[in-house]
Parts: C-alpha cells; structure tokens; sequence
C-alpha cells in the first residue's frame, strides 16, 4: 500500500460518492452536486490516495483565521488502522497552528471518541471554560 496525500486536490464528482458511500455517509451523497460544491468551497482539503484511489479526504471550513472546523475526515474501511485517517487530521489542521478554536462534530462512538482524544480534543463538556456549543441540523 503506497499512500500518497494531495492538498488542493479536488476528486471528481463519482470518487467523492464513491468515498462517502463507502463510510455510509448517505446524507451527503443523496444530492452529488451539493456534495462537490461543498468540497471545492471548503478552506482546505487533503485527500490520501492509493495510486488513482481515493481512499480519505479531509476538508475544513472556517475563516481559518479565529476558527476552523474539521468538517469532514473519512477513510475507506478496506484502509483503516494504517494511519490514514491520523495523517489526514494532521495535515488537516497543519496550516492552522496558530488559530485559537479548532472544532469538529462526532458520532457518538467509543473509536471516535478515542481517536479524536488521541488528537488531544477534548469534548466541550469536559472543558474548564463554561461554554456550550449548539446545533440544528436539517
């Protein structure tokens, strides 16, 4: 497996569904055009690919100045615990060092939860500062 990670490099329309079809993110992939517009708006993409396969994508959105948000980070199940999904977050958040809040919403999932703690996050409950954190989707 030679993995290689591309910034920038947006995937064509049927990779995109083929990649979140294959985590079950069917939400995103009932409306094709919102979902590559949505990739090609985010402020930063890094795909990790095998060979002409994409196998992960992460994007974030945000102003990337304040706040960047970790909308999207997912690999293709044949290719996880190689450290795909470890390589894209890093890279990910790379350019946004200095950026005070680095967000992300979850699944509620023991793996998640262990994998994105191992990133050093910690969910907003557990925080010293009081603050909540609000949400409406649909």
């Amino acid at each position: 497996m030679g993995i290689t990670y591309r910034v920038g490099h947006l995937p064509e329309r049927g990779q995109l569904i083929g990649l979140y079809t294959a985590v079950g993110w069917t939400a995103y992939t009932r409306e094709p055009a919102r979902l590559e517009a949505a990739v090609a708006a985010s402020l930063f993409v890094v795909t990790a690919w095998d060979h002409d396969q994409l196998v992960g994508l992460a994007r974030v959105v945000g102003d990337g100045l304040s706040i960047v948000y970790l909308q999207d980070i997912l690999v293709t199940p044949d290719y996880h615990r190689a450290g795909i999904g470890r390589e894209l977050f890093h890279r990910a958040f790379e350019p946004f060092g200095d950026v005070r809040q680095k967000l992300l919403i979850t699944d509620d999932e023991p793996g998640q939860h262990a994998f994105y703690r191992s990133m050093g996050f910690t969910e907003i409950r557990e925080l010293d500062t009081p603050i909540r954190a609000f949400a409406k989707f649909g």
